[in-house]
């Protein structure tokens, strides 16, 4: 597995380096096809953050910590991404397999984009909301179970992707209430485009 450690705000310590390497290398008890990973080790305000994504196939998985430790901060990142994969070991094996025994039809890979907005305080006086940040992913063709599981696997809220049955762009979310909801987007035809003139 190719491995790529960056340190931000913090001087690169070979002890720390290695210490995430090991750790990182850790999947691949898990996994068969990790192919790359991405660590990121930060201090911000005093606190160590990690953040650690891993490559396998089709899947990202990520983990992200902060602590008063960077070692502890590299356990804990590396904790969620290990209680995932043994969550969905069996799928991730069981996809893979299907993978390299069947050639994948053609299959649009769509890219999405996102805004985060800065909502205003009631009492401004100008309500213009103000964009953060905004990020462009590519939103891969996949089953609706298994975006679910892509979302854990990141850790994420959300995750946008290409429903691999209607090719519509597609999101599923993490409810209040702890259930997982699906928005289906789908492109309106030039028809009711025109009917609506």
């Amino acid at each position: 597995m190719q491995m790529n450690i960056t340190f931000r705000h913090l001087d690169p310590i070979d002890s720390l380096k290695n210490y995430a390497q090991e750790k990182v290398a850790r999947v691949n008890k898990y996994l068969d096809s990790a192919t790359e990973a991405h660590v990121v080790l930060s201090l911000e305000r005093h606190l160590h953050h990690a953040d650690i994504t891993i490559h396998s196939g089709t899947y990202v998985l990520r983990g992200r910590e902060k602590s008063e430790d960077m070692y502890a901060s590299i356990d804990l990142a590396m904790d969620k991404i290990e209680r995932q994969l043994k969550r969905y070991k069996e799928k991730l094996k069981s996809h893979h397999a299907r993978e390299r025994a069947h050639h994948r039809r053609e299959m649009v890979e769509r890219t999405a984009r996102y805004t985060v907005l800065e909502a205003p305080e009631p009492e401004q006086a100008d309500p213009q909301a103000k964009v953060v940040k905004t990020n462009e992913i590519l939103a891969r063709p996949m089953a609706v179970e298994q975006a679910i599981m892509q979302m854990d696997l990141l850790n994420n809220d959300f995750y946008v992707f290409t429903n691999s049955t209607t090719m519509e762009m597609n999101v599923v979310y993490k409810r209040k209430d702890g259930t997982v909801g699906l928005i289906e987007a789908s492109a309106a035809s030039k028809k009711s485009l025109v009917n609506a003139d």
